[in-house]
């Protein structure tokens, strides 16, 4: 798998936000590695990070569909390329949702990176398929708009740049990626022996780490609010399903620090994407990942089961 290129959060951040239609601006909300790496590393130009897909979430699932519309024709409109993928040629209305191609846009300076757009989700049905597809048809063809059920955490609270666009909260990020990861499997990255599992829990230490980090610096400690902000954000987008979601949230993670060859491999990938200025090693992410389970698990776990 080749390594993507080394990119400045703040200056990609710039790039999409002049770009994007002003009328759905508002309607974008970046959240994985470039939110994270923003939100931690906006003001030290010394940090970087390696991402070749940058998130945007279109919000909220009623306008999903006409804001990435939108901004799919600006886009491409300004000489941005569809991302090349030959298992999905251009699609036309009446395709196959499965045939489609996602919204992939490079800018028209070089493909070190690229612009992906999903949807924020609908309201959330225990039981059913946690990812789920839409057509959309824009002037320069239909695309899919893809959504996960645990995106919705990335809609709350979301932070508002400098340069107008929100981004995720952390603590929000890694609770959907604790969500969606229950337990470890054996779903691999294409082109990869990685699995997708290890990849995005790996991404709950790291954030946990930049969290206790920054805690240390400026003597906050934020890390210890993020049980009560995860716990009011589960009760706001999943309501009667809350207690239930908090109580398994941590089953992943709690796998991962007992599997060494499934730990190891999610440090790896973490010290190539989002840590790839600070190349942690096992003992630290470890320390990390008992610290993330005692007071935020744990504490999470408390509050929920101290609900009516």
């Amino acid at each position: 798998m080749i390594e993507p290129d080394n990119i400045s959060p703040s200056q990609v951040l710039n790039q999409v936000a002049a770009a994007l239609p002003a009328g759905v601006r508002d309607n974008l909300i970046v959240c994985g590695s470039l939110a994270a790496a923003y939100w931690f590393f906006a003001s030290d130009g010394n940090r970087a990070i390696r991402t070749k897909d940058i998130d945007g979430l279109c919000s909220p699932h009623a306008k999903a569909v006409a804001a990435a519309t939108a901004i799919t024709d600006q886009l491409l409109d300004a000489n941005w390329k569809p991302r090349d993928d030959p298992r999905f040629p251009p699609g036309k209305p009446g395709d196959a949702l499965d045939g489609l191609p996602m919204v992939r846009l490079h800018p028209p300076e070089g493909n070190n990176w690229f612009l992906e757009l999903m949807a924020a989700p609908p309201p959330y049905q225990p039981g059913s398929n946690a990812k789920k597809l839409q057509a959309i048809d824009t002037a320069h063809g239909t695309f899919a708009l893809c959504s996960f059920d645990f995106l919705a955490l990335a809609e709350w609270n979301p932070q508002t740049t400098k340069v107008g666009i929100r981004i995720a909260r952390p603590e929000m990020m890694a609770l959907a990626n604790m969500l969606h990861h229950p337990t470890i499997t054996d779903t691999f990255i294409e082109g990869t022996s990685w699995k997708r599992s290890n990849k995005d829990l790996g991404r709950v230490l790291a954030l946990a780490h930049l969290t206790i980090e920054r805690d240390r610096r400026v003597g906050t400690e934020v890390l210890g609010e993020w049980p009560a902000s995860m716990w009011a954000a589960l009760q706001d987008k999943f309501g009667p399903d809350a207690r239930e979601l908090a109580l398994r949230a941590g089953t992943g993670i709690r796998e991962l620090m007992r599997s060494e060859p499934d730990l190891n491999q999610a440090i790896h990938i973490v010290n190539l994407s989002l840590l790839a200025s600070m190349d942690l090693g096992v003992e630290k992410l470890s320390a990390t990942a008992r610290r993330l389970e005692a007071e935020v698990i744990e504490e999470l776990e408390l509050l929920a089961g101290e609900a009516p």
